[in-house]
């Protein structure tokens, strides 16, 4: 049995990354052949070499992005002990992995996706399941410890959870970064951790409801605040 060219591999991966760098600046109509073996520094046919198309091209990239939300689960079992702690630290690793590689945003809500192929479609739902069910199981490690409450459904938490990443993801792109997804992610784990703590947690990191200023937004949007 031949044994794998990491040569051939390495280039693969470098040329998965340059179509995600080019997705993130152009979307993935903007994918081309020619576009990547640029961003490589490469001419197209040394692309040829390794890919027939541009659409098996797109298909490592699902692969990629898929390999690396799995790996940051496996991170954190090893970085991290605490269960809660870990579902916390996958946040802020899957976070700046949207940061780093604003690419992944703009495949997996594009419109090729959902209006494409079939097949793609099903490759990206398995890839969001898979990583769900991976976040469902720390849940359940965590409520087994009694670190959170024991009626929270971990598939459930696991869809919010994912939902505390992508409609900031989306907020981010459109503004070209502006948005600030790590202060976000800080107020929503708040939230978050709170929903899945034990009642009596939750209770004791609720801060007590006193008077409150009304904000009220004055001409040309500016803030000013009632008695």
């Amino acid at each position: 049995m031949r044994a794998p060219n990491t040569k051939t591999e390495v280039r693969q991966e470098q040329i998965a990354q340059a179509a995600l760098a080019l997705i993130g600046r152009n979307g993935v109509a903007g994918l081309s052949v020619a576009g990547v073996a640029n961003e490589v520094g490469v001419v197209p046919s040394g692309i040829y070499r390794h890919f027939r198309s541009k659409d098996e091209i797109l298909d490592v990239v699902l692969d990629m992005i898929s390999q690396r939300l799995l790996g940051n689960v496996q991170a954190v079992r090893v970085e991290v002990s605490d269960p809660l702690d870990r579902l916390h630290r996958l946040l802020l690793l899957h976070l700046e992995l949207i940061r780093s590689n604003g690419g992944i945003p703009r495949v997996v809500l594009s419109e090729e996706i959902f209006a494409g192929q079939g097949r793609r479609r099903l490759k990206v739902y398995r890839m969001i399941s898979n990583y769900l069910n991976e976040v469902a199981i720390l849940v359940r490690e965590a409520q087994a410890t009694g670190r959170t409450r024991p009626d929270v459904s971990p598939d459930a938490a696991a869809v919010m959870f994912l939902g505390l990443i992508q409609p900031a993801a989306i907020l981010w792109m459109m503004s070209d970064g502006k948005f600030d997804i790590g202060q976000h992610a800080e107020h929503a784990w708040q939230l978050f951790s709170l929903m899945l703590a034990q009642p009596e947690t939750a209770r004791a990191a609720t801060p007590p409801c006193g008077p409150q200023k009304k904000t009220t937004i004055g001409k040309k949007g500016e803030a000013g605040e009632r008695p």
